[in-house]
C-alpha cells in the first residue's frame, strides 16, 4: 500500500501569504492558483486590479503543472522547438505560458502552483516564491523516520 502526499489548507495558505508578500513587495497584483496533484483547484485569490483573463490562465497553468508534472514553461518551448500544436496533447487546459511550477516532495508531484497577471518569467518567479513557502512549512522527518 502507497501513502500519498497531500497538499493542506496550512501549505496553501502559506503559499498564497508568500506570494501576496513578494507581489506587494513588488508593487504588482495577479492572480494565484494552487492545484491538488490532479490539478483540481485548491485556491484560487484574483488580488486587486489583476485581469479577469488571467482568471482562467492561472487556474489552466495550475492545472497543467500538475497534471504534466513540469513547468508550463518547460511545455511551452517544447512545443515551439517541435512546431506542433499544444493540441497534440489532447487537453484543451494545457497551457504553455510561464508560470506554474509543480510542488514536488520527495520526487513526487503533489500539486502546483501558478500565477497569471504579468510576464511569464514574473509569473514563473513569483510561482515559484509560493512552492518555496509550501516546502518550507512543511515538517521534516527524523533520518530513519517512516514518515
Amino acid at each position: 500500500m502507497r501513502t500519498a502526499l497531500i497538499l493542506g489548507s496550512d501549505d496553501v495558505l502559506a503559499c498564497l501569504d508568500a506570494i501576496r508578500g513578494e507581489l506587494a513587495r513588488r508593487r504588482q497584483t495577479a492572480v494565484i492558483a494552487v492545484a491538488d496533484a490532479h490539478g483540481e483547484l485548491l485556491a484560487l485569490l484574483r488580488l486587486d486590479g489583476a485581469p479577469l483573463s488571467s482568471i482562467a490562465v492561472a487556474s489552466n497553468k495550475a492545472y497543467t503543472a500538475a497534471r504534466l508534472q513540469r513547468t508550463t514553461r518547460e511545455l511551452g518551448e517544447r512545443v515551439r522547438e517541435r512546431g506542433i500544436d499544444i493540441a497534440y496533447y489532447g487537453d484543451p487546459r494545457h497551457v504553455g505560458f510561464g508560470g506554474g511550477v509543480p510542488v514536488r516532495v520527495d520526487g513526487a508531484v503533489v500539486g502546483s502552483v501558478a500565477v497569471s497577471g504579468l510576464t511569464d518569467v514574473e509569473d514563473e518567479e513569483v510561482a515559484a516564491v509560493g512552492v518555496a513557502a509550501i516546502l518550507a512549512a512543511r515538517p521534516r522527518s527524523a533520518p530513519g523516520d517512516a514518515s
